[in-house]
């Protein structure tokens, strides 16, 4: 049984559904927030230049309108074939309009964010950490894949995620979870190590090693695990970024100078040691002697 008092069965089978669904959202949000963004750059610059925008059509943009359609022949998506996963399978990966083929992202997102919230809901029950700990995936999922996309981490989704983390410490929803105190240090420490790490890299080199989105993260990374795990968060993040940034540069896939999205290397960093920190912990301590 659950700490809810309900069949696991039914615990995991409705966050798998509830994932798939919420996945298909996100993936909503990860196509449309950074173009949102983009036009009100637009905007606000037209403003400030008292300009007129030459491809302003007036018509609205945003989560919800227009509604889902294929980007290539803008034929609206049929109801049936929007369901998540299940509607790229009956499409065969393909519109169903023009032929063109769908991004594996649809349902990759999809499925991520299903078994995210099945990891999560293993790892802490249905609690309402857990449900914390659900709802933080889900949004580090997707700032992962906007960084990704479009190397950009929107202040929308990062400063939510630092403001929810620094109210929910208030709570003490879990025995592990981080005090207010953990928090706020944990948030500071998080921001300014990689404003340090940032200005550090402009004086030595003259260039600009991140951006300040990846500070914000880091800062909300730090709310929600807290000072005491953020160092193995930023750890397996700069490690990560480091082995693969080194494999494609030597594979000739990347570029030397090319920038490469830190973001992503922070979300994993810091979902393992949101999930699995005292674990990597206690390993560590034990394989090196110290426990």
């Amino acid at each position: 049984m659950t700490s809810i008092g309900l069949p696991p069965v039914f615990v995991y089978g409705a966050a798998i559904v509830i994932g798939l669904v919420i996945g298909s959202f996100l993936n909503v949000v990860i196509l449309r927030l950074p173009a949102m963004m983009e036009t009100r750059w637009r905007e606000d610059a037209a403003d400030i230049l008292d300009i007129a925008e030459p491809d302003d059509t007036g018509a609205r943009f945003d989560l919800a309108t227009p509604g889902s359609h294929c980007p290539h022949c803008q034929a609206p998506i049929k109801p049936w074939h929007n369901l998540p996963v299940l509607g790229y399978l009956l499409l065969r990966g393909r519109c169903d309009a023009c032929g063109t083929r769908i991004s594996l992202q649809y349902p990759a997102i999809e499925i991520a964010a299903a078994g995210l919230a099945v990891i999560a809901i293993a790892r802490f029950g249905a609690t309402g950490w857990g449900l914390c700990m659900v709802g933080v995936s889900w949004l580090l999922l997707t700032l992962a894949a906007i960084d990704f996309r479009t190397q950009l981490l929107p202040d929308a989704l990062t400063l939510p995620l630092l403001w929810a983390g620094l109210v929910a410490s208030l709570f003490h929803l879990a025995p592990g979870a981080p005090t207010p105190s953990d928090a706020i240090i944990g948030a500071a420490a998080g921001y300014g190590v990689l404003w340090i790490v940032f200005q550090g890299f402009r004086l030595a080199t003259g260039k600009i090693g991140m951006g300040h989105g990846d500070f914000k993260l880091a800062a909300a990374l730090g709310a929600w695990i807290g000072w005491a795990q953020l160092p193995l968060a930023l750890l397996a993040a700069s490690l990560g970024g480091a082995i693969v940034g080194g494999l494609l540069i030597a594979s000739g896939r990347l570029s030397r100078g090319t920038p490469m999205p830190f973001g992503p290397w922070l979300v994993l960093g810091g979902w393992l040691a949101l999930v699995a920190g005292d674990t990597i912990l206690h390993a560590y301590l034990t394989l090196s002697g110290l426990r």
